[in-house]
């Protein structure tokens, strides 16, 4: 097994346990609604069931200014919630597919979608390095603090450009760096699998994006990095020329 793989797996183990322990909690009457980031509107919030939890960074929906009809594709989709929000706005004629590595999460957020009655939403288990769609299928790709977990980001950002049309859009939101990680701050699992210490300085987010042949790149900062810290939330967006 390769050092990647490792990764993968232990990213997915993480995550795999955060929602159980978030289950456990809305089992035990602790939580009253979506538990998701405060970067949402709060009333399309209001209309989702329990089980949409956000691990995000932001809100990455606005970013893509979707249109309907539009077809959409979520890197690393969780359970549900950009999904969601995405469909209601690209409307029954468009469609959003949800790609998550983790196999409770792609179960969780089809559970969610059966609650929600939307039938523009699928969900696929795959790795974001390898996508199972065709080139040139997608209108948007939209993203929620999930690359910088992906060992091969170059990979990432090729196959975001592959699936997408001419004049498709990338839109994203996520953890970027104020300098490079440390060795140290690379091996600490706790740093890798909370969205930190596997990002990229804004500069080299930028840069990888742009090898992959996208143009007009676009990095503005969501947050700024509290004292003490080397990160802070991103809006990134991008087009397929």
């Amino acid at each position: 097994m390769t050092t990647a793989q490792r990764l993968k797996g232990e990213i997915s183990r993480e995550y795999t346990e955060k929602l159980e322990r978030s289950a456990e909690c809305c089992e035990g009457g602790c939580c009253a609604g979506p538990e998701v980031s405060g970067h949402y509107p709060t009333e399309p919030l209001q209309q989702m069931p329990d089980g949409v939890i956000s691990f995000g960074s932001g809100d990455p929906v606005p970013l893509a200014e979707l249109h309907p009809g539009e077809r959409v594709i979520d890197l690393g989709s969780g359970t549900g919630l950009d999904c969601f929000l995405a469909a209601r706005q690209v409307g029954p004629a468009g469609s959003v597919v949800g790609i998550d590595l983790t196999e409770a999460m792609i179960y969780r957020a089809a559970e969610n979608a059966g609650k929600l009655g939307l039938s523009n939403v699928t969900f696929l288990q795959s790795d974001i390095e390898a996508l199972p769609q065709e080139d040139g299928s997608a209108d948007v790709l939209i993203s929620n603090c999930v690359i910088n977990l992906a060992p091969d980001k170059d990979a990432v950002f090729r196959e975001a450009f592959r699936v997408l049309r001419p004049g498709g859009r990338l839109a994203v939101s996520d953890i970027v760096l104020n300098r490079p990680a440390t060795d140290d701050e690379v091996k600490d699992m706790s740093l890798l699998t909370g969205c930190v210490s596997g990002s990229l300085p804004a500069e080299e987010y930028a840069d990888r994006i742009r090898a992959a042949g996208f143009v007009d790149v676009r990095i503005e900062a969501e947050s700024k990095p509290d004292e003490g810290r080397f990160w802070y939330s991103a809006a990134i967006r991008a087009t397929k020329p």
